[in-house]
């Protein structure tokens, strides 16, 4: 790899933890990694990000980027890739990342590749790894040309903890013939722990059997390990909890050192979203359900029985 560009996201006054995932990303690619950071007032946080691995950070600070706007940012990266002359592109798979990867990619004639795990450099050529078929299979895409935009998962790689020598550098735009404009954010209320963040994730299934057993029996366990409580799917589409609970292909996908699967048989789709815990724990009746497939542990019995008993020697150890 020669040249790589980062495209770092800000929210809430601060640079997203999975902006600093792309930079081990890049620093694992080999090659001079570049960065940019796009917004309005942000000269502080690129000097951060440049200084935390992010190497030479250009920055776009001007109004019109103080919110998402898919024309200016198309601008924006356009103008980081052309000073940069980066190679590759990352850009983590988040809502805007899905929304201006593929026009970056297209006006640049070059490779696009969505959602990707890992990336590797093979002899001189990309070699991008993303799941396919709700994650039975791992694809492994090598573009042939060496130049390509990526959008990364979130959650796939540990963020960068290190430092280097970095610089910030003005970056000019264009803005003209921009035609999308900003019009308001509406954001879902806040439920408590991220599920992306939590060391310790106690999720429940249908084998729960009533929404009301979640505050009595799966909360209990996630609040006494200082965890967090997810969900199946399954659970979510009743109703039973918030979206914002559910793990998987289409809710998050989460990497806790402890992940609890409680009355999960282990679709598929929710594989995907956790099969990459630290350490997994099973309570099922079925013996043959798929998710002792992923287990470290696997517990064959009622787990009205054993979750309650679970909890309650966790606060007896923690006297």
């Amino acid at each position: 790899m020669s040249n790589i560009l980062i495209v770092a996201e800000t929210q809430n006054g601060a640079i997203r933890e999975c902006s600093y995932e792309l930079v081990t990303l890049a620093q694992s690619l080999g090659g001079t990694v570049k960065s940019l950071v796009i917004g309005s007032g942000v000269g502080d946080l690129a000097s951060q990000f440049a200084g935390k691995g992010g190497g030479e950070t250009f920055v776009a600070d001007d109004a019109a980027f103080a919110n998402y706007s898919v024309d200016a940012w198309n601008k924006a990266i356009r103008a980081g890739v052309e000073a940069s002359g980066a190679d590759v592109v990352l850009i983590s798979n988040t809502p805007q990342g899905w929304d201006v990867a593929p026009r970056i990619a297209a006006g640049l004639d070059v490779a696009f590749v969505s959602d990707c795990f890992n990336a590797e450099d093979q002899g001189g050529k990309l070699v991008c790894f993303r799941r396919v078929f709700n994650g039975k299979l791992d694809a492994q895409v090598t573009c042939g040309a060496g130049k390509a935009v990526l959008t990364v998962q979130p959650g796939s790689k540990e963020p960068f903890s290190g430092s280097g020598d970095g610089s910030t550098t003005a970056l000019s735009v264009d803005l003209s013939g921009v035609r999308s404009k900003f019009v308001e954010i509406k954001q879902a209320e806040s439920t408590g722990i991220d599920l992306t963040k939590a060391d310790v994730v106690v999720s429940g299934g249908r084998g729960v059997g009533d929404p009301e057993k979640f505050p009595e029996v799966i909360l209990p366990l996630a609040n006494a390990l200082g965890g967090a409580m997810g969900a199946s799917r399954p659970v979510v589409d009743a109703g039973w909890l918030p979206h914002a609970h559910q793990v998987g292909s289409s809710g998050q996908v989460v990497t806790p050192k402890l992940y609890i699967a409680c009355g999960i048989s282990g679709a598929i789709q929710h594989l995907v979203g956790m099969k990459n815990s630290n350490y997994i724990i099973a309570i099922n009746k079925d013996k043959d359900a798929p998710i002792f497939e992923v287990a470290n542990l696997g517990v064959v019995g009622d787990l009205f029985e054993i979750v309650p008993a679970l909890t309650a020697a966790v606060k007896a150890a923690k006297g």
